[in-house]
């Protein structure tokens, strides 16, 4: 039962003291990431490969290490995990910035919804009408469920702490050097290649719980259609799978480092234009599915008790 402790262990963690705002791992992590590029950046792909190495693999035998090291006690292992595993997550940091955009965007305070949501937006959003911003949020929040919170479950629970570290580096790595522009092109083609392979089966799990506990036969439809034409072979079965979940439109027009980019439609053309509503939509829809996956970690581990009491 010490994965079942574990992820209670970080999700009260996380619930109680949100995330760490000082002295975060990732933030040291992001500036050693730093240091490295400025050394092996020639625009190449071998560059790029050497420093994802030397930046991911050290920590994720550390990892191995730690874990191995605490074996017994269970119960030491499995809190010595759980924090490391609140570190990893971000449920209630994505759920906050969820709100500190819905609560202005539906008092009308264009302002402060425009601000809160570049925070965790890349496009730009000086000129967002609030639709645009409700949008932007929405897609937000069902992508970055799938990447805070499940698949570093996921991670977790097949390897549990080097895991863990595994996955939250290298999609750090991805947000920093997984760009399709002329500095990152070839140089971030490893952190964005590891960081697709890594999403690919959690990314897809957590399509299935959002169509499971939405509008099912919409999500399905819309996963299968429009998460392929999506930039990303991740986000997009996420994304539609959600969209379609809660009956929202999204996707549409959007402008990305001075560009305009044309995205395809995300979810059902006839569903509900994207509001302050869809975005707390969307946060129910990622606590109910929090909620299907601890039941369900519960209930493997028990069974995996019970067959190891019952061999022996």
């Amino acid at each position: 039962m010490s994965i079942a402790l574990s992820v209670l262990v970080a999700l009260l963690l996380d619930y109680f003291l949100k995330e760490p705002k000082r002295f975060h791992p990732l933030v040291g992590f992001g500036n050693v990431a730093g240091l490295l590029e400025k050394r092996f950046h020639r625009n190449s792909k071998q560059g790029g490969s050497i420093a994802w190495c030397l930046a991911v693999l050290p920590w994720v035998l550390f990892g191995f290490i730690l874990q191995y090291s605490l074996l017994d006690p269970p119960v030491l292992m499995a809190v010595v995990a759980g924090i490391v595993l609140y570190l990893g997550i971000g449920w209630q940091s994505l759920l906050g910035h969820a709100m500190a955009i819905a609560v202005p965007l539906k008092a009308g305070d264009l302002t402060g919804a425009r601000a809160a949501v570049a925070m965790i937006v890349s496009r730009d959003t000086s000129e967002l009408a609030p639709e645009a911003i409700a949008s932007a949020a929405t897609e937000s929040v069902l992508e970055n469920g799938a990447d805070a919170i499940f698949s570093t479950l996921f991670w977790f629970c097949l390897l549990g702490i080097p895991g863990v570290i595994l996955y939250r580096l290298s999609n750090t790595l991805d947000a920093m050097w997984g760009y399709k522009n002329q500095r990152y092109l070839e140089f971030g083609w490893c952190a964005a290649r590891m960081d697709d392979l890594l999403n690919f089966i959690p990314a897809r799990l957590t399509a299935v719980s959002y169509a499971l506990l939405g509008d099912t036969a919409v999500a399905l439809k819309a996963w299968r259609d429009q998460g392929r034409v999506w930039k990303s072979p991740n986000a997009g079965p996420v994304m539609a799978a959600g969209a379609g979940a809660i009956n929202v439109c999204l996707g549409g027009a959007a402008v990305y480092h001075g560009e305009l980019q044309q995205r395809p439609t995300l979810g059902p053309a006839s569903g509900a234009k994207p509001s302050a509503k869809s975005i707390e939509e969307a946060c129910e829809l990622v606590n109910k599915v929090l909620i299907l996956w601890v039941v369900a970690i519960y209930v493997v581990t028990a069974l995996m008790v019970s067959i190891q009491s019952a061999s022996l």
